[in-house]
């Protein structure tokens, strides 16, 4: 647990992803439309993504990915996200972060 609490907090924007995951991608490109730069951990590509994965599971996400950081704290998966976004409350949490400037 402690890698993905120590990689989730390494940048104003994390995303725990798979390659495949088209949620995942379209979670990455909507944190990007605000003119973000997230960093993505694609799990099935990442040599640890097994453990990171076994970790996020252990933080409650469930399914694994995506999972999203902003501002060293887990934000949740694509639900918790696109609720955000639709509240009007996922751009202050990005300027919050530090992840975009207005």
């Amino acid at each position: 647990m402690d890698i993905v609490k120590r990689l989730g907090s390494e940048k104003p924007v994390v995303i725990f992803s798979k390659s495949n995951c088209c949620i995942s991608h379209a979670i990455h490109m909507l944190i990007c439309s605000f003119g973000a730069n997230p960093t993505v951990y694609e799990l099935d590509q990442y040599p640890e993504g097994r453990d990171i994965e076994n970790a996020l599971l252990a933080l409650g996400c469930h399914p694994t990915v995506p999972a999203v950081f902003i501002g060293k704290l887990l934000v949740g998966g694509s639900d918790e996200v696109m609720n955000l976004n639709v509240q009007g409350k996922l751009k202050p949490l990005l300027i919050k972060a530090n992840a975009i400037w207005m």
